[in-house]
């Protein structure tokens, strides 16, 4: 079966390189397929397991340990390719969309299939993974999830994105990942249509909850067409998650971190609620509990609320405007202390007896992992349980590693899909002395 490239698809880059045959293998962490060609290893983007594609050499070299592909055309399709849901995606295109000519089912599976894979490799562990979709992304296929989206514009002015591991702009006309509330607001300040500054930074944020959206250039706030100068123009949002029932109110920079899936804050943040308290009917009532990498009080304040007025929930944040909006999410809560700093230097230099031990430890660092330092320094705190947050799996799995010459077993394990059409996919992890 022959299923040529969607002709709407962007242009490959001009190069002088043929084409060359390919049998896909298996999948591999990062968005790609292995292949081999002439004794050397492969990663192809835009196949799938089993098919047989001709690909377009993209990063060689005599000395690289391995190459990079695009597969230009289908041979030999798998039954789990669909008509791409984002051609601009696609082989030459933009990036953010490297699985959407997968099916959504199958899309879980690769994902799992990494989690799986990188727990095996790097933790030691064999753990059958399952990966759980998020509520309405079924009948939307995937798309119109994300509540805030970020374009560059062209040399020509237009909104764009980039190509993968490229410099290289291409305009947009739309961005289907984009909730509808996102594309309006876009649509409200013609940005796409629009010409900007080359160079520009684009960014298009608005509440899944229907609150006000913003569009931000450069960091300007941007409204009726100009930048807003004003001194007190709004720069935050108002983001709402549902926990245990109640909605909580959460004011936070247009540009800072915040989960960007419509669903994800209110998913992730009761999910993290229920494995701290040892199940949905355990309780945390007057336990201490550390929310490291604490972002704008995500966790913080349903963990609050749980700990009740005589617990008590330390959160620390490294990046300065995150810690701000975190004071300001937990003000009303007398038994929260935030400590703006790096992680592991906090916990270190402030003598564990000035934090105090802990009885949970809730973990959400950067796509890098916590890393061995930050662990030692959670271990030192003898929590009896650490729930650890992740967004990559091979930097979970090292973590995981380190908890476990601690003498700590990974004892639940959950994988969500709040990055469908591309590779990412977000753990919650739960780690038990």
């Amino acid at each position: 079966m022959t299923v040529p490239t969607d002709p709407t698809s962007a242009a490959l880059p001009e190069t002088p390189a043929e084409p060359v045959e390919l049998e896909v293998g298996p999948v591999a962490h990062g968005g790609h397929c292995v292949a081999r060609h002439e004794g050397r290893v492969v990663f192809v983007r835009h196949a799938l397991p089993g098919e047989k594609v001709l690909a377009r050499l993209t990063d060689t070299g005599e000395a690289a340990s391995f190459w990079r592909a695009d597969a230009v055309k289908v041979l030999e399709a798998s039954p789990d390719r669909v008509r791409s849901a984002w051609p601009q995606a696609g082989p030459g295109g933009v990036g953010g969309g490297e699985l959407a000519h997968v099916s959504l089912d199958a899309q879980r599976t690769w994902k799992a299939s990494v989690v799986a894979e990188q727990m095996s490799r790097l933790a030691k562990l064999e753990r059958d993974v399952v990966v759980e979709g998020a509520p309405g992304d079924d009948a939307r296929g995937g798309l119109g999830w994300r509540t805030r989206i970020e374009l560059v514009a062209d040399d020509e002015g237009r909104a764009g994105m980039r190509r993968p591991r490229s410099h290289d702009v291409l305009p947009l006309h739309t961005m289907p990942l984009a909730t509808e509330q996102v594309l309006e607001a876009a649509e409200a300040e013609r940005v796409f249509s629009r010409r900007w500054r080359a160079g520009s930074r684009i960014e298009v944020v608005a509440p899944a909850s229907g609150a006000d959206p913003l569009v931000l250039v450069d960091g300007l706030v941007w409204r009726s067409g100009h930048v807003d100068k004003r001194p007190n123009a709004r720069r935050t949002v108002t983001e709402s998650v549902r926990v245990d029932g109640t909605d909580l109110d959460f004011r936070v920079a247009a540009d800072g971190f915040w989960q960007v899936h419509r669903e994800a804050p209110s998913l992730l943040a009761q999910v993290v609620l229920d494995a701290a308290r040892g199940g949905a009917d355990g309780d945390l009532t007057d336990a201490t509990v550390l929310d490291l990498f604490s972002g704008a009080g995500l966790f913080t304040v349903p963990l609050a609320r749980a700990v009740g007025p005589v617990g008590r929930v330390v959160a620390v944040e490294g990046d300065e405007r995150a810690a701000k909006d975190a004071r300001r999410n937990a003000h009303a809560y007398e038994q929260v202390e935030i400590h703006h700093g790096q992680v592991a230097t906090v916990l270190r230099t402030s003598g564990h007896g000035a934090v105090g031990g802990a009885d949970v430890v809730v973990l959400d660092p950067p796509r890098t992992g916590a890393g061995a330092k930050t662990v030692r320094e959670v271990v030192a705190l003898s929590p009896s349980r650490v729930v650890y947050v992740a967004c990559d799996p091979a930097a979970l799995a090292r973590d995981v590693a380190y908890f476990a010459e601690a003498g700590y077993n990974l004892s639940d394990l959950r994988a969500f899909d709040l990055f469908p059409m591309t590779h990412h996919v977000e753990c919650v992890a739960v780690l038990t002395r």
